[in-house]
Order: C-alpha cells, then structure tokens, then sequence
C-alpha cells in the first residue's frame, strides 16, 4: 500500500512539472516597433545581444521614420523580458519614447532560423 502511495504522489508530481514545462514552452511571435532617439545609437545591435541572450528568433531594421522595427519569436516568458528591454532599456545612448507591440499570437514552430539584423527599408 505504501508503494503505491509512493508511486501515486511521484507520477502526480512529474505530471504537474511536465504540464508546466510545457505551457512555459509554447511559442509565440509577436511585432514591435521602438521609438525615439534609437537610430545612430547601436540599439539594433544591442538589441540582437539581448534576443541572442534570451533564444529568441526574428529580426529588426531602421525604418525611414526613424524608428527601429522587427519581429520576434520565442517562449511567452522571453518574450516579455524582451518586450521589457525593448520598452525601458535598450541600448547605453538611446533613448525611448514609447515601443508597440502588434500580431501577438500563438505559433506552432519557428519561421526564423536565428535572430538577425535586416538592412533599412
């Protein structure tokens, strides 16, 4: 009897850390755009240092409004640590007036290969 007690609490145990493992693991993908002083200030090479640091895939590039915009993709958790960099550190000499954030949603696998630096559009 006190076996299977044993037996019934560890399998309990495992399922509980699997599902959790699990939901921690669900990808997301989600669009971001940075404004304010973040061109001319290494912001998207930092920015690829943080994405590379978290796993996360996708790319970023100046735009002709003086922004930088991208695409990233990665578990729910590193996605919003990056979403916090984005919005309140970036880069040692930027400076950040607002990031958005668009087309937050769920995704089966990864489109990107790595995280990279695209040219300016």
């Amino acid at each position: 009897m006190f076996r299977l007690l044993l037996l019934t609490t560890i399998v309990g145990s495992f399922k509980t850390h699997c599902s959790t493992a699990t939901a921690t693991m669900a990808l997301r993908n989600v669009d971001f755009e940075v404004f304010g002083r973040v061109q001319g200030v290494f912001f998207r090479k930092y920015t690829k240092q943080q994405a590379d640091k978290l796993q996360l895939k996708g790319w970023c590039r100046n735009t002709s409004r003086g922004t930088v915009e991208g695409q990233m993709q990665g578990p729910s958790d590193k996605l919003e640590e990056m979403r916090n960099w984005l919005k309140n550190t970036g880069s040692p000499s930027s400076q950040i007036d607002k990031a958005e954030f668009k087309n937050d949603k769920d995704i089966t696998e990864y489109t990107f290969s790595n995280f990279d630096i695209r040219r300016d559009d």
